[in-house]
C-alpha cells in the first residue's frame, strides 16, 4: 500500500533528488545544504534569521551549516549596521564561485527534467504541489470535520 500513497512518492522522489545533489556536492567538499545556503545567501547580506525559514530548516541545522561554511571561507557574518542585534551573512569570493557552480547543477537538474517530461506534466506537478503545499498550511488536514 504504501508505494500507493502520495507521501511515499513524494519522500522517495525527494530522497532520491537529495542523494544525487549530495553525490554531486560531495565532489567539492560540500553537501546539498551548503549549496542550498549558497543560493539563498543575497549579494547585499542576508540576515542569518531570514536564512532558516527561507530554507525550511530548523534554526540549529542553520547553525552547524552556517558554523561549516564560514571554516571553510565561504561566508563571512558581520553586524547589520542598521540594526546592531542581527547578523548579516555574505558571500566571500570563494563562497561565490562556489554559489555559481551550485546554480549550474540546479540548471542541470531542471534541463534534464525539462528534456524528459512534457510541458504539460511539469505545469500539472508544479499545480498538484502547490495545492499539497497549501493544503498542509491551513494545517487542517488531520482535523476532524
Amino acid at each position: 500500500m504504501t508505494d500507493n500513497t502520495i507521501d511515499h512518492s513524494l519522500r522517495a522522489t525527494w530522497q532520491g533528488v537529495a542523494k544525487l545533489y549530495n553525490e554531486e556536492a560531495l565532489k567539492y567538499g560540500a553537501t546539498m545544504a551548503v549549496a542550498f545556503a549558497l543560493l539563498n545567501i543575497d549579494k547585499e547580506g542576508t540576515p542569518s534569521t531570514a536564512l532558516g525559514p527561507r530554507m525550511g530548516i530548523e534554526p540549529t541545522s542553520l547553525s552547524r551549516t552556517l558554523k561549516g561554511m564560514e571554516e571553510k571561507g565561504l561566508i563571512v557574518r558581520k553586524k547589520n549596521p542598521k540594526d546592531g542585534r542581527s547578523v548579516l551573512v555574505f558571500l566571500t569570493k570563494y563562497g561565490v564561485e562556489m554559489r555559481n557552480i551550485s546554480k549550474e547543477k540546479v540548471l542541470v537538474f531542471n534541463n534534464a527534467i525539462y528534456e524528459n517530461i512534457e510541458a504539460e506534466k511539469i505545469k500539472h506537478f508544479h499545480e498538484v504541489t502547490d495545492k499539497i503545499l497549501e493544503l498542509i498550511q491551513q494545517r487542517n488536514i488531520f482535523t476532524k470535520k
